[in-house]
């Protein structure tokens, strides 16, 4: 997995390093436990004061009056609602010009080679940049307005920012393709969103979509603009099956000999039109605005400017895809600051080596790298010695964050945590992750390690990319904050489920000016999403706990019953049986002609063979997986975790089957996102269901 290259960096410090650092005090020094325990205590007198939450952390959303039950923030002066932050933004391409203002003609956008240092391209550099890209769309007949759709299908990079603020110089509408996509969605979207120009940054990319063309299922493509260098026989591939395939510098040239004025949009036109992954079916455009992205990411700037407070001399790391709204959010806010993102090389093998050089200020995660970091650092801890250590160090620092203390600076950072700190950069000061849920352990272990402001946030395209973030200064675990100032939150009944808004459980709906238009082309699907009130249905089940924050307890999509009636939420027991130590994936099976849930394991490479060792299991990863005795030992960990989380009887699974492969995007089993596909996961292990079903008996 390219995850595990990143985090194998990252280690616990040897007893030597705890042993230097004894050695390094003066020599009269006194060494026993009351005089390391005085200098503990002394240290933690010197420790930095918390800096004061922007409200009252014991009422972080207050309920409107006759909203029916929907809550806001507490840092919103009224029920009005946040559209936008600063009067002078109100589209994402004039957050774009403040930043070329604040920023002083600053660095943008950055990218390196192999073992070279970042080279940055400045404010002015890439607006001049995205109005000759604009200029030429317009020149080549392509209509300055936003029903027009320009495809982005590119890897994170800085040509990728141009072009997308070049489409939004004009009034145009950027359609990105998901990098992993395969054959047949790239062929719907282009179909769906009628686009007859595609950016592209490799030539494989255009090969793939000339086999459209060619094979007359993409017959409305008319031009294809490579950002790489191309070979000759691509362009006499495109002339015989009439796509003119271009290089984005020729066309860069073509707008700056004929320069047309910008025409910037409205906030109400369309930005953005995200396609979904969806665990089921084709995907689905989501209609995403300039009011929609300003006023979400205003809301994120809300919540966090008192203590955080973005500004020109921060950095972003680009390596989460811009073809999803969370990072699209996040680069909104970096470029309206006047700050700069550096983008990684296009390889997650080379991303540790991106982060040293570059040094960001702000990165963002997904909770599947944070799992894959902690699980490494943990697996570093192979003495008791350490794991004590770890674990005291861990402990200590997370008291200090419950006390609101933030630092990276502690007798832990110098002895424990300085090394992972350092492989980041060294000098970050904001976290977010998003997009799935994490543990609550691997979040607060994560907060203490990195000693900087880590926040939470939950959402979905749908209402842009964030509805709900963690507040500063609540540094506990377990729930996804507070609504953010730009959307209301309300719970509804699930009465299938029994969660039932009266007692502060039901699906979680977001209204707000955050919230899509729809979906292009499918009022079906947008009826099914958007209430004739303009509430957005999550399908996620959430709870308001006493303090006015939201914990996401359950899923109502993906449920189903089993034979005695009950139901199952089948995700929520694969976040808990993902936990275990030699567990990498789970799919968890059942349907109503059964009485009993089954699972799929994917056991983890790197831990499966020290895990099993312990129990005085041997043989390589393929003959662990094949033991009956290693399956046994799986499952009565899963059962073990489940019963600690709570899990009633019948959510237990009764038997597993051991696979070794990752589900994985290529094989088709997981979407873009990295969520299941369960139809596919279903047909993909039919025979093995029938199999497990016919030989356990409940």
């Amino acid at each position: 997995m390219q995850s595990q290259e990143l985090v194998r960096y990252f280690r616990i410090p040897e007893l030597a390093d705890f042993r230097q650092y004894v050695r390094g005090l003066p020599a009269n020094a006194p060494l026993g436990f009351g005089a390391f325990s005085a200098l503990t205590a002394l240290w933690n007198a010197m420790r930095p004061r918390a800096p004061k939450p922007p409200g009252d952390l014991s009422l972080q959303s207050v309920e409107v009056a006759g909203s029916g039950g929907a809550r806001r923030s507490t840092l919103l002066d009224s029920d009005e609602l946040l559209v936008h932050l600063y009067d002078d933004v109100r589209t994402v391409y004039e957050g774009f010009q403040r930043g070329v203002r604040v920023s002083n003609d600053g660095p943008c956008l950055g990218s390196r080679k192999p073992d070279q240092p970042y080279e940055w391209l400045s404010y002015q550099q890439v607006a001049d940049l995205s109005e000759c890209v604009g200029s030429a769309l317009v020149h080549k007949g392509f209509k300055a307005a936003p029903d027009q759709y320009v495809g982005i299908f590119a890897q994170n990079r800085p040509e990728w920012v141009v072009i997308e603020y070049g489409c939004f110089a004009y009034s145009m509408v950027a359609v990105p393709l998901y990098d992993t996509l395969g054959t047949e969605a790239v062929a719907y979207i282009v179909n769906n969103a009628e686009l007859a120009l595609v950016f592209v940054d490799k030539p494989e990319k255009a090969s793939l979509l000339l086999e459209g063309v060619e094979n007359k299922s993409t017959p409305g493509l008319k031009i294809v603009v490579l950002m790489d260098a191309y070979e000759s026989d691509l362009l006499e591939r495109g002339n015989k099956c009439g796509v003119e395939i271009i290089g984005l510098k020729a066309l860069e040239d073509l707008g700056r000999a004929n320069r047309k004025k910008p025409q910037p949009p409205a906030p109400e036109d369309l930005a953005v039109i995200c396609f979904t992954s969806g665990t089921t079916g084709l995907p689905k455009g989501a209609m995403i605005t300039h009011r929609n992205i300003v006023s979400d990411f205003s809301a994120f700037v809300k919540v966090t400017e008192k203590v955080i407070g973005l500004n020109v001399s921060d950095t972003h790391i680009s390596f989460l895809p811009l073809a999803h709204m969370y990072e699209q959010l996040l680069q909104c806010a970096i470029l309206c600051h006047g700050a700069k993102i550096g983008f990684f090389q296009g390889d997650l093998k080379l991303l540790m080596d991106d982060l040293k050089v570059l040094q960001p200020t702000i990165f963002p995660v997904v909770p599947r790298l944070l799992n894959r970091m902690f699980d490494r650092i943990l697996g570093q801890a192979d003495t008791t010695l350490k794991r004590l250590l770890l674990d005291f160090a861990s402990k200590r620092k997370q008291a200090e964050l419950r006390g609101g203390v933030i630092r990276n600076n502690s007798l832990w950072d110098k002895l424990i945590f300085r090394k992972i700190q350092s492989n980041l950069g060294g000098k970050v000061r904001l976290m977010v992750t998003g997009a799935a849920p994490v543990s609550d352990t691997v979040l607060m272990f994560m907060r203490a390690a990195v000693g900087c402001h880590f926040y939470e946030g939950y959402g979905q395209t749908e209402c842009t990319a964030c509805c709900s973030l963690t507040v500063p200064g609540e540094w506990t675990a377990g729930h996804v904050g507070a609504p953010v100032p730009c959307n209301l939150i309300k719970l509804v009944d699930v009465k299938e489920m029994n969660y039932l808004a009266a007692n502060g459980e039901g699906e979680v709906c977001v209204k707000g000016p955050n919230v899509f238009q729809g979906y292009l082309k499918d009022p079906v699907k947008t009826k099914e999403a958007l209430d004739r009130h303009g509430w957005l249905h999550t399908g996620d089940i959430g709870k308001w706990l006493p303090n006015g924050a939201l914990k996401i307890i359950d899923r109502k999509k993906h449920i189903f019953k089993l034979a005695q009636g009950e139901y199952i939420a089948p995700e929520k027991i694969e976040n808990i049986y993902v936990r275990s130590e030699p567990v990498a994936q789970v799919f968890v099976h059942g349907d109503s002609l059964q009485a009993f849930l089954i699972a799929f394991v994917v056991p983890d490479v790197e831990t499966l063979g020290r895990w099993a060792g312990k129990r005085g299991l041997v043989g390589s990863f393929e003959e662990l997986c094949r033991s009956k005795e290693v399956k046994e030992a799986i499952l009565e960990d899963l059962v073990r975790l489940g019963k600690e989380s709570g899990l009633k009887s019948f959510e237990q699974v009764k038997g597993i089957t051991l696979h070794p492969e990752l589900f994985s995007v290529e094989n088709g089993l997981l979407t873009p996102t990295m969520k299941a596909k369960r139809p596919e996961l279903r047909n993909y292990f039919r025979s093995q269901i029938d199999e497990l079903y016919s030989t356990i008996k409940a």
